[in-house]
């Protein structure tokens, strides 16, 4: 299980409160102003989430590899899609997150929801996700490791999906667990063009935005 201390969460030079307000005010130049999204994302120790020959760059607003060909999104990212997801006129208590990842996405929503319900492709990377989790204190999440084309059907609707993987196509299946009035938000596209989209349902429609140009890793189907 990954072990952290006071020392290690609040980290020091490059990882330290210091750097991680740099990186908040880059994004406010940015364009995103949602205070509480900064805030969450500020305190939230991100170089925990990477390898620690990657820790120096933790708080640069880039993505970063994570083993399994899979990468952390760039914080910019993050902030963004978290934003969209929460920006609603429902209550967002209860969101989906397709791909768990290293958990640092998990994490920021954690904070800001009752409830997240994670489901990651890749069992090993979902347990170490679950183990720095834990240790960090974020409880507050269900895990699956599962197909995430197939959402998580026992326990939708959701009042909010996010997904960290790009589709060619948007899943039905999860557009079917919005519950009225709630957000999916999503890449898609091919490895080389790709668009965030958000989706609304409706109680007879759903509406679509689309929005800035996103470079995420294919979403897969199946599960290992």
């Amino acid at each position: 299980m990954v072990e952290t201390n006071a020392r290690t969460r609040e980290g020091v030079g490059m990882t330290s409160l210091r750097t991680r307000r740099r990186l908040i005010g880059r994004l406010r130049d940015q364009g995103i102003t949602d205070e509480n999204v900064l805030s969450v994302i500020e305190q939230t120790p991100r170089h925990l989430f990477i390898d620690e020959a990657l820790s120096h760059k933790a708080y640069e607003d880039t993505a970063l590899p994570i083993g399994h060909n899979q990468t952390i999104s760039q914080p910019l990212v993050v902030a963004l899609m978290t934003v969209l997801v929460l920006n609603n006129d429902i209550q967002v208590k209860r969101v989906l997150e397709v791909g768990t990842g290293c958990g640092y996405q998990t994490s920021i929503l954690s904070q800001l929801v009752s409830w997240v319900f994670s489901i990651e492709r890749i069992g090993g990377l979902q347990k170490q996700a679950k183990e720095r989790m834990i240790s960090l204190g974020y409880r507050n999440v269900s895990y699956l490791n599962g197909d995430g084309f197939d959402g998580w059907q026992s326990n939708q609707p959701f009042d909010g999906i996010l997904v960290s993987a790009a589709p060619r196509v948007v899943p039905d299946s999860l557009l079917k667990q919005l519950g009225i009035g709630a957000k999916l938000v999503i890449p898609v596209g091919s490895s080389d063009h790709q668009r965030l989209r958000i989706i609304t349902r409706k109680v007879d429609r759903f509406e679509e935005e689309q929005r800035e140009a996103v470079r995420f890793v294919p979403m897969l189907n199946g599960r290992r």
